[in-house]
């Protein structure tokens, strides 16, 4: 594929599907591929964990570190990620791979912060640290490789230390863009941190590393990097102000004018027309299609099989952020309207055994299924009426895209990316065809109710439901038009 002339690196702790947590993952696979598409030569940096090195074939030793003191040796290799992997729209895009081999801190059991037991490993800040470091030194004039980028691209506190690092390089070096996914991890370890990990002591300072005594990747990021990016435009204001900036918020405000938000796009696989697991596939043309796979959801868990009754899905992490406690709340109260509500997730042990409970009272009107389910995860996106999200905060959010792509109009709390992907439903954006879902204010389980009583209205006006389902449908959430707004940041570096 023949390039622009424009290098990005793009370090990151995971990436789909050799390794992954959470929306990161994903991002991390489909960006950079949508980046190559428009001629970047974006490459990727990732620690070597055991399921990377053997997820990963033809690998080539490219560099050794025997000396990054105080870091153990470490092999730099080359790859591709798999084809499977490459979120752009055409998956061909064969996305090149720098992988950190470094035994001693990255082979090991668990995943990829936390033991087998859910502990953070308590070497994390030099196992990241290592991958900073390495991010550093390829974005520089230390760099041992033929290829260098005129742009790294950073991505949570894992990554946030790769711009101190280059901010203490004295010689050439590429401009640095700190992209924050959720600013509630901080990465925050011990002052003597700084010490250990090679940076200078001047750096542990409320202008540098310092965060109300301890030290933080993050807050390094933030503070050294050119640019700030975070995932939607409404959480980069958001995250400038108490309660959402994690007390981050003052820095962001002074950085106001280098901040910006870019919603994520979501994966080609994502598509009701060519889904294999849904049990009918679908598209905007054949709407009518779509309620194969309502009665095939609520066969699969057990719900009365009724067709005129509206059916919510939920799909997530069972926490305090994502909604499920004030859900749980109201839950026999939505079943009264009446509707059904299809839940998958796991998460907080006390909130799935109470979800387990209500949809054992409720049989037939609730079904829960505690776990992850891939095929499970898609079918009710496509079998579902309409999708909940009531998160108190959601830096951008996948799924509320997901649904309108699937014609299943999601209803969300007005936060984050949430606000800036879902028009709410009222007279205006149902005249000018901009209405795709349902938002509510103030998170109360009152407002939640009242959000949801409102859907089930709309639902049974077919004539507006439809409309509603075909505006979601007709929208873009490729990954296109994100990678062309970072590829104008990146320019903006530049000049």
């Amino acid at each position: 594929m023949a390039h622009n002339g424009l290098n990005v690196l793009f370090v990151t702790p995971e990436i789909y599907p050799l390794n992954k947590t959470g929306g990161l993952g994903d991002v991390s696979a489909a960006l950079p591929a949508a980046l190559r598409e428009l001629k970047v030569d974006a490459r990727v940096l990732i620690p070597g964990y055991p399921q990377v090195l053997a997820g990963l074939k033809n690998k080539q030793k490219i560099a050794e570190f025997p000396d990054q003191a105080p870091f153990p040796p470490s092999v730099l290799l080359s790859a591709k990620l798999p084809s499977d992997g490459c979120g752009g729209e055409n998956g061909s895009a064969r996305l090149p791979l720098f992988i950190i081999d470094c035994p001693v801190l990255f082979c090991r059991e668990g995943g990829p912060y936390t033991d087998t037991s859910g502990r953070s490993w308590t070497d994390n800040a030099l196992r990241f640290g290592l991958l900073s470091k390495i991010g550093a030194l390829l974005a520089s004039d230390a760099s041992p490789l033929f290829w260098r980028p005129q742009v790294v691209h950073c991505n949570d506190w894992q990554s946030g230390l790769v711009p101190a690092y280059l901010h203490f390089h004295s010689g050439e070096k590429a401009a640095s863009l700190m992209t924050i996914h959720n600013l509630a991890f901080q990465g925050t370890f011990p002052p003597d941190t700084v010490a250990e990990l090679g940076l200078p002591t001047e750096s542990f300072d409320m202008n540098g590393l310092e965060y109300y005594g301890s030290m933080s990747f993050l807050k390094g990021g933030l503070y050294y990097a050119d640019h700030i990016s975070t995932v939607s435009p409404t959480y980069a204001r958001e995250i400038q102000t108490e309660p959402l900036g994690f007390g981050m918020e003052g820095l962001l405000a002074a950085r106001h004018e280098h901040i910006s938000g870019i919603v994520n796009g979501i994966a080609s696989e994502w598509n009701p027309s060519t889904d294999p697991h849904i049990a009918r596939n679908y598209a905007i043309t054949n709407l009518a299609a779509k309620a194969d796979n309502k009665i095939a959801l609520q066969q699969l868990l057990g719900l009365r099989i009724e067709a005129d009754t509206p059916l919510f899905g939920a799909v997530g992490r069972f926490t305090h952020q994502k909604g499920y406690d004030l859900l749980l709340k109201i839950a026999p109260q939505i079943t009264d309207l009446p509707a059904q509500l299809a839940i998958l997730g796991s998460g907080d042990a006390i909130l799935e055994q109470e979800l387990a409970r209500i949809a054992k009272n409720r049989s037939g009107t609730i079904a829960v299924r505690i776990g992850f389910d891939e095929k499970l995860a898609h079918l009710i996106e496509a079998g579902a009426d309409s999708f909940l999200m009531p998160s108190r905060f959601e830096p951008c959010g996948l799924n509320q895209m997901y649904s309108q792509r699937y014609g299943t109009p999601p209803l969300v709390h007005a936060t984050g990316g949430l606000c800036d992907t879902v028009v709410d439903c009222a007279p205006a954006t149902l005249t000018d065809r901009s209405a795709s879902g349902f938002l509510f204010n103030d998170m109360t389980s009152g407002n939640l109710l009242g959000a949801i009583r409102r859907t089930v209205d709309t639902y049974h006006d077919k004539t507006v439901w439809r409309q509603l389902m075909r505006n979601g449908m007709a929208k873009d959430f490729s990954w296109r038009a994100s990678a062309e707004a970072y590829r104008k940041i990146y320019l903006s570096l530049l000049s």
